[in-house]
Order: structure tokens, then C-alpha cells, then sequence
């Protein structure tokens, strides 16, 4: 639940998978679908009494019109949906006191419709009717509970670093301590005969040790030199990695690994300037890794969330079948939360960015750099995902037969992990690399020539690469004896030695 009584949040808090925002003048018919469809999907928040732009035109003046909008998860839901009602007090548009309505809806192990008999479902910020197929894969995928609600054997408060929700709750504004935030807000630890019950999604989101609980929630990563895994002697690994520890952490850790292992390409671009692009759209990779966490099976306890790095493809393996609604035919637009606690988490430190939509993004940007679309495929209780590059080295060729080799060369990022056979010779890649870098040079000195008091990063928008890849340059031309700087860094100026480079 959001902060229901800070009326600055409610204004500001964009619509999406979890939160509305309508007028007082909704009509009760249409507050019914909104309510259905959070209850059908990850549960939500209705804020009634603020305008689309933010205007708070409050609740009063029209008790006949609030009592019917009172009635909708009851009159106008079959079954009926349970939600929490709050006022929060406020000042109107107008400078009078008022208030608004906040409706809490929590999600619902039922599948709930409307009068129609209409069934709708919470996607992004759309509320989306369901078929009579969806209909039916909703009522079976509502069979039991949230596997991350469920109480962890032997876990107890103890087990939960309350210095860590601390910070949570900080960050989120809620103003009370840790453990009644843990005890008041979503079921993190409950109470049953006196003895605490611990869920699994506190342990694995604030626990001191969550793999203590959950041996296998990890995330492995494995670089592989080629394009295929190969054993024995054969065995082609570079590097064999993994993370874990709390969720946030653990995934974060994981993303700044794997882009030191993702491969970058420059080529000539059609200005004559060399451009420099990753092998993979950075959403595209990372979203896979993020999904993987948020949505994995946390009741399969015999393996790790996998990802699989290989020169033209990118794998990510994660336990569990495809949840809820979704399918590999339509998971570009269903979107269900197995875990929905920690995709709320994740979404809050911005790991996802997009609810509901991440997916169909990842489509779009992998298409719009030139690759082919992502693989889906569920095998056994196992979903994995592959991302194919188009992109090779300038003496490569395409998977595509017919078609010509792309003019391009690749670079690998800095990475120690790295072992090429021995005796490697030059490739077309470092003899490109080696001459982007002499021109980079050779325009270095002109404008220093032109320009002495010149700064680094006009020198990087001028040359059109980072400002570190400069400093990297201004190191090599002044242990080279080319330039040299007169008086200090700041104030100073850059002087040409010699005017050939070496």
C-alpha cells in the first residue's frame, strides 16, 4: 500500500500496474473494472477526488454519489472484492477543506468480474478485459496462495536485519519503526497463537542470511568462449560466478558483472566517424536478469537463476513455469507477478522500470538495433530466454545465409576473466581498434593547436568519444612526448611538442 495519508504522493504517484487515479465523477461501473482488475492481478490503490492533472477537486458535496462508489467492491463485483476504505484530509483547488478517497484492493486468490459479468485484468496502467480462454487460465492460476506469503520453517525475526528495513522504510517515507513496518505491511511477519510467522518474501527482500532459507536463491553467471557449452576437456568456461545475498543486492551485483562481460562493436558510421554500440541493447539484458529474480519459482529450492554468456547469444534460465495468464504467445502483453511483493520492491529501486511492459520493450529495442526478436521457450519447470546478436567481427559472417558480412569490428570491454588461445594473432578487430585510435590522436593535436586552453570533455564532444576514452588518449600522446601541459589544471594549457605522431 502506498503512504494513503501523505496527499502529495497520492497527486504525484503515476498510474501503473498498482495505482489509479480517477475524479469524483467517476460513474460506479467504471470503478467496478478497476477494482476487478486489481483484484485479479497484483492488488492496488484507487485514489478518488484528484483530477488526471494532479488537481484535487476532493470528495464532498455529493454523499448519495459516495455512497455508490462505497458499494462497488461489494454491489457491483461477483464475488464481492474486500478492500480497506480511507479518507485523507485535504485543501481542494478551491482552498476549502475536503477530502479524498483511497481504496485498497489486495489481490485476490478468486477470480472476480463485474454486473456484465466481465472479467478484467491489471496490465501497466490499462485494466484489460479477459476472454473466456484468459478467464480460465486466471481461475486455475488462483488455485493456491503466493509462494512468497507462505511462513519460512525455523525462520523468526531474528533472521531479519531490522537496520536494513530501516533504510526501506526511509526510502519510501513510511515514518514508523522497522519491526511494526515488518508486522503492519504485507503480511512480512504475522502473528498465529503467539508464535511469529515469518513469510518468504521477508526473508529473501531483509533477511541476514537468506541462504540460510533458500540454498539455491542465487543468481550464476557463466561466460563461455564460443557459442556452445562444452565438457571435459573441451570445456570451454572463462568464467563461473555467483551472487547472492539479499535480492536487491544480489541483482545489482549481478548486473554490474555482466556488463563488464557484454561485447561492444565499432564500426564505421556513415559521418566517417567510428560509433561504438553493445552487442545487446543494455534494457534488453538487463531486464531479462531483473525478470528472472522477481518472477522465479522460489518453491523449486534445487537450482540457481542462470545466466549464460556466449559470443553471439545471451541465455538467462530461470526456475519455474510461466505464471498466471502468461504465455509464450502473449507474454508481450499479459503480465502476472508470481512474486508480487518483490516486483513492488524491485520496481521501488528502480530494477523494474516498466510493469507490465518490460517485455514488449525488449521486443521493440532488440528489433530496432538489428537483432532478431528474444526466444522464449518453458521447458519442463524451466523458462529460458535467448538473445541473439546480428552483430560480428568484420572478418565474421552472419548467421543468415546469403547475406553479406556486416562491416563491422568488435571490441571487448577491459575484463581479466578473459583467455584467448595462445599465439592469437592480430585480428581485423585490433587493427581497426589501433587505427580509430591514431586518428583520434591526430585530431587531438589539431585542435590543441588551434585551441591550447582546450578542456577534456570539449575535447570528447568534439571527438565524439567519452571523456575517459580522452583522458586514456591525453595519457598515451604525453608518455609518447607528443604534448605536455604548461602551468596547472585548471588555468593552464596544452602544448604541442611534436607535430608528427609517432
Amino acid at each position: 500500500m502506498i503512504g494513503i495519508n501523505d496527499i502529495q504522493t497520492l497527486q504525484q504517484q503515476p498510474e501503473g500496474q498498482q495505482f489509479d487515479r480517477k475524479s469524483f465523477r467517476v460513474d460506479a461501473k467504471v470503478l467496478a473494472v478497476i477494482v476487478v482488475a486489481f483484484a485479479n492481478a497484483d492488488g492496488g490503490d484507487v485514489v478518488i477526488g484528484i483530477e488526471d492533472d494532479g488537481r484535487i477537486t476532493g470528495t464532498n458535496g455529493n454523499e448519495n454519489h459516495l455512497n455508490e462508489l462505497l458499494r462497488v467492491p461489494f454491489d457491483f463485483c461477483v464475488p464481492s472484492v474486500p478492500v480497506e476504505v480511507h479518507f485523507v484530509d485535504c485543501t481542494d483547488v478551491n482552498g476549502n477543506p475536503n477530502r479524498v478517497l483511497v481504496m485498497h484492493v489486495e489481490p485476490s486468490m478468486r477470480v472476480h468480474a463485474n454486473q456484465a459479468d466481465d472479467a478484467f485484468y491489471r496490465v501497466g496502467d490499462k485494466s484489460k478485459k479477459l476472454n473466456f480462454e484468459m478467464r480460465m487460465q486466471l481461475f486455475y492460476a488462483k488455485g493456491g496462495r503466493y509462494y512468497e506469503d507462505e511462513p519460512v520453517y525455523g525462520a523468526t525475526i531474528d533472521d531479519i536485519d531490522l537496520d536494513y528495513v530501516t533504510q526501506h522504510c526511509k526510502k519510501i517515507g513510511y515514518a514508523k519503526d522497522a519491526e511494526t513496518y515488518l508486522r503492519t505491511n504485507k503480511g512480512f511477519v504475522t502473528t498465529v497463537n503467539g508464535v511469529d510467522k515469518v513469510s518468504g518474501s521477508a526473508i529473501l527482500l531483509f533477511g541476514k542470511d537468506p541462504q540460510k532459507f533458500f540454498q539455491r536463491a542465487r543468481i550464476r553467471i557463466v561466460r563461455y568462449l564460443g557459442d556452445e557449452e562444452r565438457f571435459g576437456r573441451e570445456m570451454n568456461v572463462i568464467k563461473d560466478v555467483s551472487f547472492e545475498g539479499r535480492i536487491l543486492e544480489m541483482t545489482q551485483k549481478a548486473i554490474a558483472f555482466v556488463d563488464t562481460q557484454i561485447r561492444e562493436y565499432t564500426f564505421l558510421g556513415e559521418d566517417a566517424r567510428f560509433v561504438t554500440i553493445p552487442q545487446y541493447p543494455p534494457f534488453c539484458w538487463t531486464e531479462l536478469i531483473v525478470n528472472a529474480v522477481a518472477h522465479r519459482d522460489y518453491s523449486i529450492l534445487g537450482t540457481d537463476i542462470m545466466v549464460k554468456i556466449f559470443d553471439h547469444h545471451y541465455v538467462v534460465e530461470s526456475p519455474g513455469i510461466l505464471p498466471g495468464l502468461v504465455r509464450i504467445d502473449n507474454i508481450r502483453q499479459m503480465h502476472f507477478s508470481r512474486n508480487p511483493k518483490i516486483a513492488e520492491f524491485m520496481q521501488q529501486y528502480k530494477l523494474v522500470k516498466e510493469f507490465g511492459e518490460g517485455v514488449d520493450r525488449m521486443f521493440r529495442e532488440m528489433a530496432e538495433a538489428g537483432n532478431p526478436a528474444p526466444e522464449y521457450k518453458q521447458i519442463e519447470f524451466m523458462v529460458k530466454v535467448r538473445l541473439n546478436s546480428a552483430l560480428r567481427d568484420e572478418n565474421e559472417t552472419t548467421e543468415k545465409t546469403g547475406e553479406e558480412s556486416r562491416e563491422k569490428t568488435s571490441q571487448k570491454k577491459d575484463q581479466k576473466t578473459t583467455r584467448w588461445p595462445e599465439k592469437r594473432p592480430e585480428s581485423g578487430l585490433e587493427k581497426s581498434r589501433e587505427k580509430s585510435r591514431e586518428k583520434s590522436r591526430e585530431k587531438i593535436v589539431e585542435l590543441i593547436k588551434v585551441h591550447p586552453e582546450i578542456t577534456q570533455s570539449e575535447l570528447a564532444a568534439e571527438i565524439h568519444i567519452s571523456v575517459k576514452g580522452i583522458e586514456k588518449q591525453i595519457r598515451s600522446l604525453r608518455e609518447l612526448g607528443i604534448i605536455r601541459r604548461v602551468g596547472p589544471d585548471k588555468g593552464g594549457h596544452w602544448e604541442v611538442i611534436e607535430h608528427v605522431l609517432l
